[in-house]
Parts: C-alpha cells; sequence; structure tokens
C-alpha cells in the first residue's frame, strides 16, 4: 500500500476528551471524514502524558499501530471530540 502524503494538510483540528473535555492534541487532519486515526508526525501539540491515556480521567482514547508503515494512533469510536 501507498504511504500518507508527505506534504501535511492545512487544516489543523482540536482533539479532546469526550468524557472529560481535556485537551489531547492539535493535529493537522486531511479530508472531512470521521477521525480514525492519528499520524504521529502530523501531530502538532501533544498535551498526553501516556500514548492513549487522557490526562484528565485516565480513560484510554487510542492504540499505538502502524498503519502503511508509518506510526499512528488508532482512535477507539466514541472516546474524542474533534473541533
Amino acid at each position: 500500500m501507498a504511504k500518507p502524503r508527505k506534504k501535511q494538510p492545512l487544516r489543523t483540528v482540536q482533539i479532546s476528551c469526550s468524557k472529560c473535555r481535556a485537551p489531547l492534541y492539535k493535529y493537522r487532519k486531511g479530508g472531512k471524514g470521521a477521525l480514525v486515526k492519528c499520524f504521529v508526525e502530523r501531530i502538532v501539540e501533544n498535551h498526553t502524558n501516556d500514548v492513549g491515556i487522557c490526562p484528565g480521567c485516565g480513560q484510554e482514547f487510542a492504540r499505538e499501530t502502524m498503519i502503511r508503515g508509518t506510526p499512528a494512533y488508532k482512535i477507539v469510536g466514541g472516546k474524542v471530540m474533534v473541533k
């Protein structure tokens, strides 16, 4: 499979926990679909201490994985909000 595009998307979105509303990431998202995965190289600001764990409530919102040879986080459905 092809790797993700090297050129970063221009639009940034704020990703926060849906349970406690704590900010998690500021992310360069491409497209207009739902947030399913976050490529690590596109994260602009990281507010988490542990990978995939919310700093506010301790809920797991993502799992670390490799997608098309690039490190990424698979988002658990319904655990995050995107603005």
